[in-house]
């Protein structure tokens, strides 16, 4: 039986790409984007089971709306957003929130809104598009990682909330992907010198290597695809050797800490008095 997805971002994308792969397995897909003209290409490959719905993650009435007009929804997919390089200096209070608004409020207001349906069927599938940064940083990708790290813990705690109601979440970590986050959907916020030295590399690294990242969002979008036919299996999918790699390193220094403050933690213990 063919499944209803909903995918936020389907314009470009992992959005797009991932729109492409459902439509091609005979799914129905609600593609949304701010722009809905930029739809219209990806409609035109199935007309009678793809609709286009102009979103925009940041109003609440209008995923409310969207989201009461588009019916029983099996797998909800957010995936819109876009990346932001700057240091916590550089980076102003409005352009923190808008950040947070649209990679962190956005998505856990369409989740929050597809629950009562999915609980009533006890069925369906949450698919979060986080990043190897919900579980690391870089300098300067401070607010982009603060978001998909929030994205994750609330994804974590949700995914035993909705357990027993035989709903799904798959929390996808991508590393660096063909997409267009380091191209249109990126933002550089105005630097400082004084933050040269430790921001100016990964400045560097998305000017440099914008288009000839290892990834392909093609492959990314099948395994994504096959990770929900499969019913998720996973809390977690990295997809990408960098990203396998660099939540490795990242474990593995936590890991370190812990050991290292060990004793410390332990001594701060104390025997309660009758």
């Amino acid at each position: 039986m063919s499944k209803t997805w909903f995918i936020t971002g389907a314009s470009s994308g992992f959005g797009r790409a991932l729109a492409e792969e459902v439509i091609a397995r005979g799914e129905r897909v609600l593609a949304a984007a701010r722009n809905v003209a930029a739809l219209n290409e990806l409609v035109a490959l199935a007309p009678d089971r793809v609709v286009a719905v102009v979103l925009d993650v940041t109003k609440p009435a209008a995923i409310e709306a969207a989201i009461a007009a588009a019916g029983p929804i099996d797998v909800l997919v957010n995936n819109a957003g876009y990346s932001m390089v700057g240091a916590l200096e550089e980076t102003s209070e409005a352009a923190l929130r808008d950040l947070m608004e649209t990679m962190f409020f956005g998505p856990v207001a369409l989740t929050r809104a597809v629950l009562p349906s999915m609980r009533a069927r006890k069925s369906g599938t949450i698919v979060q598009i986080s990043s190897v940064g919900g579980l690391m940083t870089a300098p300067g990708f401070g607010p982009y990682c603060a978001a998909k790290h929030g994205l994750e813990a609330i994804s974590e705690a949700l995914a035993k909330e909705v357990e027993p109601f035989g709903i799904r979440v798959l929390v996808v970590e991508p590393g660096a992907f063909r997409t267009s986050l380091f191209g249109a959907g990126f933002k550089s916020l105005p630097a400082l010198d004084v933050y040269a030295p430790t921001v100016g590399p990964t400045r560097a690294y998305v000017a440099d290597s914008h288009g000839a990242q290892a990834g392909d969002p093609v492959k990314a979008a099948r395994a994504i695809a096959d990770a929900v036919a499969a019913g998720a299996p996973t809390l977690r999918l990295p997809l990408g050797a960098d990203a396998v790699a660099g939540i490795r390193a990242k474990l593995a220094a936590v890991a370190a800490d812990v050991d290292a403050t060990e004793a410390i933690a332990n001594s701060t213990a104390s025997r309660l008095t009758p």
